[in-house]
């Protein structure tokens, strides 16, 4: 049985998710993090067929929407294998450059239960939210790309560059995400 009662359960469906690094943490402010994100969202593409509508990358968590229809992958299982393996190699690389602080707190803040290792990068969970018409996919979307303004980081979503609104205002982004989903 689930801990959640946020699943992905129907593979037709895109899906909104959130992932969060432990205490907010601001790890993502450091490009190399954020671009090991990017580079692992391009394996999933590329390898695992997976499709990703948009997103967004602040300093201390992600938004993404993807779905696994068209590929032989599950959603759900791809998504924990994103956050192991980024967690994975940015701990290793938080390791190489030395980022003693950041690691003490990424120790810190570690779940109990979590005896198996030394250091918990994301919040467990991603929340995802099914996304079954066109309206909330634009509502999910303009959230999305509208996370930096909230923040107060920009006054234009394109200008934020992790995110996919360069994509959906026709500019090339960091990433290719699907934008013809109507």
């Amino acid at each position: 049985m689930s801990r959640t009662r946020y699943r992905i359960f129907e593979k037709e469906y895109p899906y909104f998710m959130t992932s969060t690094v432990v205490a907010w943490l601001p790890v993502f402010a450091h490009p190399p993090f954020a671009e090991i994100i990017l580079e692992s969202w391009r394996f999933l593409q590329r390898e695992r067929g997976i499709q990703i509508f948009g997103y967004v990358i602040m300093e201390n968590h992600i938004h993404w929407i993807a779905s696994a229809k068209g590929s032989t992958e599950d959603l759900s299982e791809q998504v924990g294998r994103f956050k192991s393996y980024t967690a994975r190699r940015i701990i290793d690389e938080l390791e190489r450059r030395g980022f003693a602080t950041l690691l003490e707190e990424l120790r810190f803040f570690k779940l109990r239960h979590k005896i198996d290792q030394t250091y918990q990068l994301w919040q467990e969970g991603s929340h995802p939210k099914q996304i079954s018409s066109d309206e909330m996919m634009l509502q999910k979307l303009e959230y999305t790309h509208n996370n930096p303004n909230r923040r107060g980081y920009v006054d234009d979503p394109t200008h934020w560059r992790y995110s996919s609104a360069r994509n959906y205002a026709g500019a090339k982004g960091l990433l290719e995400v699907v934008t013809d989903w109507h």
